[in-house]
């Protein structure tokens, strides 16, 4: 009986904890501009121009140089020539300032793809993923169509789910639309 008790719990926060998801699947994604770092150097990013070259994979983490964090940037970067493979850019936002962007994009994101600086929030509003609880966003990731349409999302606190997700979606957006 203490078990099931326990998990009444668990239940109730995995229900709030997918009922938080951000945009849904087939909505147009917010277009951004914000400045990014790859490769310890400052750059204009802006996903209006990302997708003109194809598909677009947006994740929000929570902060840069923590442990889970830092796990999702060298899985990305590991993964990046999948990614390029299938046409696709990938890039990391959090409300950590430009300095620690730079920082974190050469040691963790192994100068594979860049990462955006939010600080303000912006960003992390205007994508539904901001925590109530907290200034930092919640580990969410987007796939985002050239159309901007949103071809899926993902909310998940581990690292692992948000890549294997995106390159499924990718693999599969990118059979239907051959060139």
């Amino acid at each position: 009986m203490k078990n099931a008790l326990f998990l009444v719990p668990l239940a109730l926060a995995a229900t709030a904890f997918g009922a938080r998801a951000a945009l849904p699947d087939g909505t147009v994604a917010p277009l951004f501009t914000a400045q990014a770092a790859l490769a310890g150097k400052d750059f204009s990013f802006s996903l209006s121009d990302a997708l003109k070259k194809g598909p677009v994979v947006v994740y929000f983490y929570p902060k840069s140089f923590t442990r889970i964090c830092t796990e999702e940037a060298h899985d990305f970067a590991d993964a990046m020539g999948e990614f390029q493979n299938l046409g696709a850019a990938v890039i990391g936002v959090s409300a950590d300032d430009i300095a620690t962007q730079r920082e974190f994009s050469a040691m963790e994101c192994r100068d594979k793809f860049p990462v955006a600086a939010d600080p303000q929030r912006q960003i992390i509003r205007s994508y539904d993923v901001a925590s109530e609880s907290s200034p930092f966003a919640r580990r969410t990731s987007y796939v985002i169509a050239p159309d901007g349409k949103v071809l899926s999302s993902v909310y998940d606190p581990g690292a692992t789910k948000h890549i294997e997700t995106a390159l499924a979606v990718l693999r599969e957006w990118r059979a239907t639309h051959k060139s």
